[in-house]
């Protein structure tokens, strides 16, 4: 990108963030997924340097039963092996490489390196991921800087969600929807949930409003063209999940 075209765009940004004062969350999708290979450790530092207010990354139960953080069912985009993630082993996963470099983490160092430091949003993208989680958390509780107002679950399974709910009353829910907001705001409506987390391309003033109308908080995902981030600002999202939060960062 050219330095005029990056300059043009920053001042648009600092126009646009001075006319609408309520500024939303920005949340890291996966990371920083549009600087660094993501849900990688590399990536999530990179956001922290980014200054985010929080962290989206996505996780799966391996055979082993550690959760790992991994965004595909299959291992071939992200890594060139074959296979599925949740048919392998941590000693399997160790030896896999994203983008042929980095490391496939685990959840608990993910949790142990952000140490509540800025929110967290953990998708649950696997089968079987609210019980463990729930547990892994439950323990983090009790000896870290972890508190439950500092993550957020979400899930396009909604029966995970069901699962987290039962097991914990508390927790902030994001129920993920990249179609029907009705449905999605129903379901969140019965979960108790914080927040509808929809694709950025469903929102508009009427679906903003219903939102809300239901007693629900408006997240967005995944906005990055500069066009898409201005009509976020303007509908006052409370949070936008972004692979470039430096384009919309103070």
């Amino acid at each position: 990108m050219g330095y005029f075209k990056v300059l043009k765009i920053s001042v648009l940004l600092l126009i646009f963030a001075a006319i609408f004062t309520t500024k939303p969350m920005i949340i890291g999708h996966r990371g920083v997924k549009g600087h660094v290979a993501e849900n990688t450790m590399a990536s999530i530092e990179k956001a922290l340097e980014f200054g985010v207010d929080g962290i989206e990354i996505d996780v799966f139960r391996i055979k082993s039963g550690e959760i790992v953080v991994f965004h595909d069912e299959k291992l071939r985009r992200l890594t060139g092996a074959n296979g599925m993630i949740e048919d392998q082993t941590l000693e399997q996963v160790r030896k896999l490489r994203v983008k042929g470099r980095y490391p496939i983490p685990t959840l608990e160092e993910v949790l142990q390196r952000l140490d509540g430091k800025v929110l967290l949003n953990i998708e649950l993208k696997g089968e079987g991921t609210a019980g463990p989680v729930f547990d892994l958390l439950t323990a983090f509780y009790r000896q870290s800087n972890w508190s439950r107002d500092k993550i957020l679950i979400s899930s396009f399974n909604w029966k995970e969600l069901d699962t987290y709910r039962a097991l914990d009353p508390e927790m902030a829910i994001g129920v993920l929807t990249e179609n029907d907001l009705g449905v999605a705001i129903e379901k969140g409506k019965t979960l108790g949930a914080l927040s509808i987390n929809a694709d950025h391309h469903l929102l508009n003033e009427q679906s903003v409003k219903q939102i809300r109308e239901a007693g629900l908080q408006v997240w967005c995902w995944t906005a990055n063209r500069l066009p898409d981030l201005e009509r976020m600002f303007e509908l006052e999202v409370d949070a936008i999940i972004t692979d470039y939060p430096d384009r919309v960062m103070d």
